[in-house]
C-alpha cells in the first residue's frame, strides 16, 4: 500500500514539472528557445509558427517542426527540464 501511495506522489510529481516544461515551451519568447541546446534561429522561429498552429501538447510534438527529429526533441527536453529544476533552486 504504501509503494503506491509513494508512486502516486512521483507520478504527479513529475507530471507537473513536465507541465511546467512543456508550458514554457509553449510560451518562449524566440531568445529563450536560442538558449535551448540546439534550437537556432530558424528552428526558434519553425517552433514558433508551428505552436502558432496547435500548441506543443508533449515534447514529442516537437517533430511537426521541420528538422526536429527524436533525438533533438529528446535533447530540448532534457535541456528544458534541467534549466527548470535549475531556476526551481
Amino acid at each position: 500500500m504504501f509503494a503506491k501511495i509513494v508512486l502516486g506522489v512521483l507520478v504527479c510529481f513529475c507530471t507537473s514539472m513536465f507541465g511546467m516544461s512543456l508550458k514554457e515551451l509553449n510560451s518562449a519568447s524566440k531568445e529563450a528557445l536560442m538558449a535551448i541546446k540546439g534550437i537556432g534561429e530558424v528552428k526558434a522561429d519553425a517552433i514558433i509558427a508551428e505552436r502558432g498552429k496547435e500548441k506543443f501538447k508533449s515534447f514529442e510534438d516537437l517533430q511537426r517542426v521541420k528538422g526536429i527529429g527524436p533525438k533533438t526533441a529528446e535533447n530540448i527536453q532534457n535541456d528544458v527540464k534541467s534549466k527548470s529544476a535549475q531556476e526551481e533552486e
